[in-house]
């Protein structure tokens, strides 16, 4: 019988690729697709990828594409000697740990032996998977077997529950990657966003400082800079919080330390262009795009949770000079035009873009219109506002810091109305509290002119 996963496997090769693919062919049996995708999955969380499709392949098959090829420049190299500095032999706790972002630092983490490797999560499927993944990296990987991998179901905005996990464990490091990263959903869930996002970060962070943690990293991206919608503000406000946390403590030599690593894109982590433009091909098109100028920064999830990874230990540096709450920028090198990377996408796949005709073989490019809350193009700062590190691919950036007494008055009037769900007052004071916060204009698409501060 032929079913809804069927119906979307068109035929593809080199030369052409079937137009209607959801109406041609008997396709593959439900439980094979359910396999073959499964296995594609795990061989991508452990690092691998699959091979390039030849003639008769079946379209699921597109996630051979070479995510490093699209880049267009080399990849950056691991400094493995500082990720050890870091990691080796320590107590780590990743927040949002089945994650695209969390799955990646977990790997990252295991191969460099901590003593113990926390998992925090919320969800219950991404728990598990990432359980049973860095269980699998211990039967394989070599010198990893006495790791202890701790599993814990739970809600960063839980500080009691935090603190308690993070005492138990004797937790010396904490990489807080939990978050809700799509823009147009956090965007129209703007209570949710900011009890994610921002509020999460708040009491993980306190959680961190009533259980003694020796560093708090907090991953956040390069929306917090001059941020036009509600994922990139609630964001920014999370980077305030951190910066804020580390001004307090910072008069304690023995108290926790604090940094952010900002960064932009990753190609094929979940719900981001790549692995839709890889379905979108696979159907036999169109490949969208929101216009025709976009651009952003991008990254492999091994660049990146490397260099998150190294960062850390960057601040581990700076925490003994008596630095705390830094923003690190990840060097991404050019934005890439989303455009160009639809063509590349196309043409990797043995395709043509199409020019309105629909012949075989060809697949159109279709203009959808920014979202809410999008931008044209991304920034990591403003200006000249990046200085360098020890390490060629990680820059520092100025920040404008806020006294803790101030800004924890207003997080709790935030949170005040969160709890009433008033979605206006809450807008409001998050405008408020992060001066850098230019809404879009619901008439115009443009932006309020932003207040005067370097990132």
């Amino acid at each position: 019988m032929q079913d809804a996963f069927s119906r979307n496997k068109g035929s593809i090769g080199p030369d052409r690729l079937q137009q209607d693919s959801y109406q041609q062919g008997p396709g593959l049996p439900l439980s094979k697709y359910i396999a073959r995708m499964a296995s594609n999955w795990i061989n991508r969380l452990k690092g691998g990828r699959s091979a390039p499709p030849s003639p008769g392949t079946s379209a699921e098959d597109l996630d051979w594409i070479d995510h490093v090829k699209l880049l267009g420049r080399s990849p950056i190299r691991a400094d493995t000697a500082l990720i050890d500095q870091a990691i080796r032999g320590r107590s780590i706790l990743i927040t949002g740990a089945g994650g695209s972002i969390g799955t990646g630092l977990c790997r990252t983490i295991v191969r460099h032996r901590p003593r113990r490797i926390v998992l925090v999560e919320r969800s219950e499927w991404a728990l598990y998977s990432i359980t049973k993944l860095l269980e699998e990296m211990k039967r394989h990987e070599p010198n990893t077997a006495q790791i202890e991998v701790v599993s814990c179901l739970a809600d960063c905005g839980d500080r009691p529950r935090m603190t308690s996990i993070m005492r138990e464990r004797d937790v010396e490091i904490v990489y807080h990657a939990a978050a809700f990263k799509h823009v147009p959903i956090v965007e129209c869930n703007e209570i949710e966003g900011i009890r994610n996002n921002s509020f999460a970060t708040w009491r993980t962070a306190l959680a961190a400082i009533d259980a003694d943690v020796s560093l708090f990293v907090l991953v956040s991206t390069d929306k917090a800079v001059h941020p036009v919608g509600m994922m990139g503000a609630t964001k920014r406000l999370a980077e305030r919080v951190i910066q804020s946390l580390a001004l307090e403590v910072a008069s304690n030599t023995q108290g926790t330390r604090f940094s952010i690593v900002r960064f932009g894109n990753v190609l094929g982590s979940s719900g981001s262009v790549v692995p839709l433009f890889e379905q979108q091909i696979a159907r036999g098109g169109p490949v969208t795009i929101t216009h025709e100028e976009v651009s952003r920064f991008f990254m492999t999830i091994p660049e990146a949770t490397d260099l998150v990874v190294q960062a850390g230990a960057i601040a581990q540096e700076g925490v003994l000079r008596g630095n705390s709450g830094e923003i690190y920028v990840l060097d991404m090198g050019k934005r890439i035009s989303i455009k160009q990377l639809a063509v590349h996408m196309i043409t990797q796949a043995g395709c043509r873009v199409g020019k309105g005709r629909r012949r075989s073989g060809e697949i159109e490019i279709e203009i959808t219109g920014l979202r809410p809350g999008e931008k044209l193009h991304e920034e990591l700062a403003l200006g000249d506002g990046l200085r360098p590190t020890t390490h060629p691919n990680i820059l520092t950036c100025a920040s404008e810091r806020i006294a803790w007494e101030r800004l924890e008055a207003s997080l709790h009037r935030l949170e005040a109305s969160t709890d009433r769900h008033d979605v206006r007052e809450a807008r409001r004071l998050l405008e408020e509290m992060t001066p850098d916060y230019r809404p879009l204009s619901e008439s115009t698409g443009s932006t309020t002119q932003p207040r005067d501060l370097l990132c």
